[in-house]
């Protein structure tokens, strides 16, 4: 399974959120949505996206607060951003591009135009390595498969899934929910302990003899890729 760009989609405006959403997943993206500047940042804390696309006028902190604040971390200093406003005049779009945005799209704007401007951003973003790896594990995503200590491992596909999300963000704790988000389709309903029995499976293949446990849990929390601790 070929993992989605992510795209996290600020926008306060229901109707407007909708209609990009849809369009976008009908482009094949995967689609996140926040309607004010501070859900975004904790979304995007929690896990990064591949683009972002945020609205000028957001409640609370604002859209141009929160492409100052992406700017100022090195975790999401490189993070592409393209500002939606319907402020049009050139000063606008000035303030909006030297706060950090990537690009600027005047409102009202057309879907083809925003595909267009979405596909330009990403194409200057160097696509990902083939490769995940994680001490002693190496994940190969063109060819679907893990291997730990030259022993290659029989996963399933959820299982290749969650390890190929977790290996993307190591030592980030995840809840069941985000890991229910992220490694299972998301039209199916899946109870949160069935994570809990994937977590174990995973664990079962990772692991032979005196290898290290490097799937760390955290108690009311969640699950990480992590080193264990002395």
């Amino acid at each position: 399974m070929t993992q989605k760009t992510n795209i996290l989609v600020v926008e306060d405006d229901p109707a407007l959120s909708r209609l990009i959403c849809y369009n976008l997943e009908k482009q094949d993206y995967e689609v996140r949505l926040a309607a004010d500047g501070q859900d975004a940042l904790e979304q995007i804390a929690r896990r990064m996206p591949d683009l972002v696309l945020l609205d000028w006028m957001l409640p609370g902190v604002s859209g141009i607060e929160v492409c100052r604040r992406l700017r100022e971390q090195p975790k999401t200093r490189t993070l592409p951003v393209i500002m939606l406003s319907a402020r049009g005049q050139e000063t606008d779009s000035v303030r909006g591009l030297d706060t950090g945005a990537d690009d600027y799209l005047v409102k009202p704007f057309g879907m083809e135009t925003l595909f267009a401007r979405v596909k330009a951003i990403l194409r200057r973003v160097p696509p990902p390595s083939k490769n995940l790896q994680f001490e002693t594990l190496v994940l190969d995503r063109v060819a679907h498969k893990v291997e730990r200590n030259g022993r290659l491992l029989p996963l399933g596909p959820t299982e290749y899934r969650l390890l190929e999300f977790l290996m993307s963000h190591p030592g980030q704790v995840f809840s069941r929910e985000e890991l229910l988000e992220h490694a299972w389709e998301r039209s199916s309903y899946v109870e949160l302990r069935t994570v809990d029995v994937h977590i174990r499976r995973l664990r079962q293949t990772l692991n032979e003899g005196d290898e290290k446990d490097l799937i760390r849990t955290v108690r009311a929390r969640g699950y990480a890729l992590d080193l264990p601790q002395d």
